[in-house]
């Protein structure tokens, strides 16, 4: 959910914190094949939370609103067709 026009700057701090939980969430499925895989294949799920450290509460937030998009993503950002040696000579090389 968006923030309404003239949110205050704590709502503001609650809603990146959240933002930031999603943007977790994503690069362990992204990155990491061995999580990407078993919660594909329903052997596990992933549901994010926030720590309120004041209060001791934590609030759930669930699974990624875009998990069944994140799953789709075939290697993630990586170029997997290329050694991180070539990626790396290519940039240099600006190609």
């Amino acid at each position: 959910a968006e923030l309404a026009p003239g949110a205050s700057a704590e709502e503001i701090a609650a809603h990146v914190v959240k933002v930031n939980v999603f943007a977790g969430m994503e690069r362990l499925l992204v990155y990491s094949e061995p999580i990407r895989e078993k919660v594909k294949n329903g052997e596990v799920q992933l549901h994010g939370a926030v720590y309120d450290i004041t209060t001791g509460k934590v609030e759930f937030l669930g699974q990624h609103p875009r998990l069944p998009l994140i799953l789709g993503m075939q290697a993630g950002l990586i170029n997997t067709d290329k050694s991180l040696e070539a990626i790396a000579e290519s940039a240099a090389q600006g190609a």
